[in-house]
């Protein structure tokens, strides 16, 4: 090509061409795809505004300058306009997409089923707010306890059979001392080492034992505990304090009695029971009408009780001369199958949403 070919291809009149015919090109766009196809054809490296800019070096030195400017200015203006136009596709696609993909929040949706608070959990939750409603804290403590807290402290002796590994989950080495917690009772005794007198405290959680997996047992169970130490502290305290715990769970109508126990600290000590809920004691002597949730005694055991043995108190450094005290426990679990006639342990264990859900009262 000759050098007044290329001066005429670089024109005032050819480059305004080249700018109207891209400006039109971007201008007949309709989309950002499109658009896409003539920033190529207009804007790219084989569009004519890049091939004039290439040809500028042909031209002879007093013109070249008068071209370059001019292929300057119209490449500048190709990019200003294909920039705008992009600017006005994209939100005119933005705004269409926007409405299509519109939601009415008003809408009634279809949720996904709801969950539920395991049994367990929640009526360790309700007990705990009965005690804290009285103005008791909630203690907690290790579940792998010294043997001293667990046995010694409750004044187990040596040879006592619940020390044995038969009942007894032991962690190794057994030089250790160290046990899986056979009941939340080491928490009292923690109680009484950390916290100034008086005490009034609820201790629920976890507790371990060697029993075997079935319908009334498992290895791994949940305990609630209370402990008063203070002043002039009695024996009828403790049956106020049991039997507004019975109404708090069971309802109005219940029962409760106190029968002698033994246990290693406590003296004197008791087993609570509660009136049968189901035939209310009407089974008692009947054999007509057998009751098989009390197996026709009219009561049915629920825990244990008694007030605090002074071996204990002396062994936490508490003055026996000045303050007495209570003690109880009994199995949440157990609790459970009482409020709501379960008759199986290990769905408690299982993890079963639904029988979480039809349990009463467990809401929260």
């Amino acid at each position: 090509m000759t050098g007044p070919d290329q001066q005429a291809d670089l024109s005032p009149a050819s480059i305004d061409a080249i700018v109207a015919g891209a400006l039109a090109a971007f201008a007949d766009a309709a989309s950002l795809a499109d658009l896409k196809v003539a920033r190529l054809a207009h804007a790219g490296d084989r569009s004519p505004v890049a091939l004039a800019n290439r040809a500028i070096g042909a031209i002879p030195g007093p013109e070249r300058r008068d071209a370059g400017q001019r292929i300057g200015a119209a490449r500048a203006a190709i990019a200003a306009a294909l920039a705008e136009r992009e600017a006005e596709i994209g939100s005119a696609e933005l705004e269409a997409r926007l409405v299509a993909e519109r939601v009415d929040v008003t809408l009634p949706v279809a949720l996904g089923p709801a969950g539920a608070p395991h049994p367990i959990t929640a009526l360790m939750d309700l007990m705990g707010d009965v005690f804290t409603a009285m103005g008791w804290e909630i203690a907690e403590g290790p579940e792998a306890e010294g043997e001293w807290l667990n046995f010694d402290a409750l004044n187990f002796t040596p040879d006592h059979p619940a020390r044995f590994t038969s009942d007894t989950l032991f962690v190794e080495p057994l030089d250790s001392h160290v046990v899986m917690r056979t009941h939340t009772s080491p928490v009292q005794i923690r109680s009484m080492l950390d916290r100034p007198l008086p005490i009034y405290v609820v201790c629920p959680g976890k507790t371990y034992r060697a029993d075997e997996f079935d319908a009334t047992h498992v290895p791994v169970f949940h305990q609630i505990e209370g402990l008063v130490v203070d002043e002039g502290i009695s024996l009828a305290h403790l049956k106020g304090t049991l039997d507004h715990l019975a109404r708090s769970m069971f309802g109005d109508d219940i029962e409760t009695r106190m029968r002698p126990h033994y246990f290693p600290f406590t003296e004197p000590s008791a087993e609570v029971d509660l009136k049968c809920f189901v035939c209310h004691g009407a089974s008692v002597g009947n054999p007509d009408a057998p009751c098989r949730t009390c197996k026709s005694q009219g009561w049915i055991e629920w825990g244990g009780c008694g007030v605090v043995n002074p071996r204990v108190l002396a062994a936490c450094g508490i003055d026996t001369d000045r303050y007495s005290g209570f003690a109880f426990g009994m199995g949440i679990e157990r609790t459970l199958m009482f409020r709501n006639n379960a008759a199986d342990m290990r769905d408690m264990v299982e993890g079963d949403v639904r029988f979480s859900r039809s349990l009463k009262g467990m809401a929260r």
